[in-house]
C-alpha cells in the first residue's frame, strides 16, 4: 500500500482484516469457512448472505441468531456432521473405551453424535467433562437433549467461527465429517 500524503500529515491506509477478507471473499469461500463450523446448509447460507458484517461481534451475533433458529431439519442436517469429541492427547487406554461405550449408548439413544463445547476447559479436565455430560444427557427425553444438542452446536460454531477468523485451525472440541464436494 502506498501512503498518501494529507493536510501535512502522512497517512497509511488501514490493513485490511481478516473480518474485511471474510466479508468480500467470494460466496463459495465464504459458505466453506463457514460449513467447517456448523455443517447446516442454511445457517451458512444466512450468514453469508448478510455480509459484510462491520464487527466480529456482529458477525457472531449473526451467528447466534441463525443457531438459533435451525429447524429440526437444520440440526439434524449439522449433527450428522459431527463425531466424538476428541480425547486429550495422552488419555489412556480405558479412557478410550468408556469414551466410546458412552457414546455408544448416547447414539442409540439419540440417534446421533455426541456434542458438547470445551471451549476454555483445561484440556485435563477436558475426559472427566465429556464422560459427566454423555452420563448426565443420557437422562433428558430426546426433545429435551435436542435443545441441549442445539445450544452445544451453538456454542461449537460460535467457537469455531472466531478460530477460523484468528487463523488457528477450527478450535472445536468435536469436529464435523467433510462436507460432501469439498
Amino acid at each position: 500500500m502506498t501512503p498518501t500524503h494529507t493536510s501535512g500529515r502522512l497517512a497509511i491506509p488501514s490493513l485490511p482484516t481478516v473480518l474485511d477478507a471474510f466479508n468480500i471473499a467470494p460466496a463459495a469461500e465464504a459458505l466453506g469457512l463457514l460449513l467447517d463450523c456448523l455443517r447446516s446448509r442454511r445457517w451458512a447460507d444466512r450468514i453469508a448472505t448478510h455480509r459484510p458484517y462491520p464487527t466480529v461481534e456482529a458477525l457472531l451475533a449473526a451467528s447466534d441468531e441463525a443457531a438459533y433458529d435451525l429447524t429440526p431439519v437444520d440440526l439434524s442436517e449439522a449433527l450428522a456432521a459431527e463425531t466424538l469429541p476428541l480425547l486429550p492427547e495422552g488419555a489412556y487406554s480405558p479412557a478410550h473405551m468408556a469414551m466410546e461405550a458412552a457414546h455408544a449408548a448416547y447414539e442409540a439413544r439419540f440417534g446421533h453424535a455426541f456434542v458438547i463445547c470445551l471451549d476454555g476447559l483445561p484440556s485435563d479436565e477436558a475426559l472427566d467433562h465429556v464422560l459427566a455430560g454423555i452420563r448426565s444427557r443420557l437422562t433428558n427425553d430426546p426433545e429435551e437433549e435436542r435443545v441441549v444438542a442445539a445450544e452445544e452446536l451453538r456454542r461449537l460454531a460460535r467457537g469455531r467461527l472466531v478460530s477460523s477468523l484468528r487463523g488457528a485451525g477450527n478450535g472445536a472440541t468435536s469436529h464435523t465429517q467433510p462436507a460432501p464436494g469439498t
